[in-house]
């Protein structure tokens, strides 16, 4: 799979010069001025990555948020990144994208949910992947390398490499790379 990195990337607005604060920030990349980093210091950003307005990064104290080289996200994505969040080189994330890393435990009910203990589990996205507008990546999740989830699709599990998957809950409907045209 040919992961040559664009090179083209341009702010749409003043951008935000993160460098020094982040754990580490790539060569080329662009960060808008609208987007909010928490913990930056748990943040990596990659060669070349674009990070779209009003964008939240949330690196959290105790996880590791990495973004590969080459990486786009689009405007308005919520990375969470407790549990540790690694999202691979040249991935394509649409607006309005949510990937989770935490989700209250419901064992006890004498406890509001609000309050209940947090289970942390990490989320990777594989190298090539393409994530939809609007879908919701869920705690524990694993996107394989070139997989694409269809735009409002929640994932929930596993999706193998080159798999395609759409709906609530996400499902596979085929495999890149296969049948009539590919």
């Amino acid at each position: 799979m040919d992961f040559s990195l664009r090179k083209d990337y341009r702010s749409h607005g003043s951008g935000r010069d993160w460098q020094g604060q982040l754990a580490s920030l790539g060569d080329a990349a662009v960060v808008e001025d609208s987007v909010r980093i928490f913990h930056p210091a748990s943040v990596s950003i990659g060669q070349g990555v674009y990070v779209g307005h009003d964008v939240v990064l949330d690196g959290y104290h105790a996880g590791a948020l990495t973004i590969g080289e080459g990486t786009w996200i689009g405007a308005a994505c919520f990375l969470h990144g407790a549990a540790g969040l690694h999202i691979g080189r040249c991935v394509g994330i649409g607006p309005r994208v949510v990937m989770l890393t935490s989700e209250h435990e419901l064992h006890r009910v004498s406890v509001p949910v609000l309050h209940a203990p947090l289970r942390l589990r990490q989320v990777r996205i594989g190298d090539g992947a393409d994530i939809g507008a609007g879908a919701i990546i869920l705690p524990g999740s694993e996107i394989g390398e070139g997989a694409v989830i269809g735009a409002g699709a929640v994932v929930s599990g596993e999706i193998p490499a080159f798999a395609v998957a759409v709906g609530c809950p996400a499902k596979v409907v085929r495999i890149r790379g296969t049948g009539a045209g590919g």
